[in-house]
């Protein structure tokens, strides 16, 4: 929390230093056209957004006509957020940044590396592996959590131990018996419940 905090507060320190740095080492620029030249940036950036937010709304509902989910443009729409934020702070640093958001060219990379290290690690640790398709569909992750179930001599079968099973394949139809305790009660009158075995 407090990095995050740090570096709200070091933004701004950058911005200064970075205006005063540039007034003073190019003598024809003045402080009023260093303003200008902020607002300039800010409004040029706020038309770029808000051109790339309906090239974006638009690739979200061809998407989704395609039965697609918008995965990528609902990025790209957090990430022009965020860009006009950074251009409407006045500052030469935040409009860099709130360009690199915004342009395409810088935003495909950005955005990619934003799935790849934010965003599937973070839904991964929610969901278990569900979210990217790293889960265990045979077995345990873990060798000692597997219990009593060892490999036979067969490839691709197992000894579940108390939990096995048998299949009686016949020509139209087959049986499984599991062994478990119903197994002395064959001989019991099962007649009041039909579907019962």
């Amino acid at each position: 929390m407090l990095r995050w905090i740090f570096a709200l507060l070091l933004i701004p320190f950058l911005d200064a230093v970075l205006l005063a740095v540039i007034v003073t080492q190019f003598g024809f620029i003045s402080w009023v056209g260093m303003v200008l030249l902020v607002v300039l940036t800010g409004l040029v950036g706020m038309l770029l957004v808000r051109a790339e937010g309906r090239r974006t709304i638009r690739k979200m509902q061809r998407t989704m006509a395609a039965g697609q989910p918008p995965t990528n443009e609902l990025l790209d729409g957090g990430l022009l957020i965020a860009a006009g934020a950074f251009l409407l702070t006045p500052g030469l640093v935040t409009d860099v940044i709130g360009f690199l958001l915004a342009v395409p060219l810088t935003r495909i990379p950005i955005r990619a590396a934003l799935k790849r290290f934010v965003i599937v690690p973070y839904a991964d640790k929610k969901t278990g592996g569900f979210a990217s398709g790293t889960v265990w569909t045979f077995g345990f992750p873990d060798d000692e959590t597997a219990g009593n179930a060892t490999e036979s001599t067969n490839s691709g079968t197992y000894d579940l131990g108390d939990d096995a099973y048998t299949v009686d394949e016949n020509d139209d139809s087959y049986t499984i018996d599991f062994g478990d305790e119903h197994a002395d009660d064959a001989d019991d009158d099962r007649d009041d419940d039909p579907l019962a075995r």
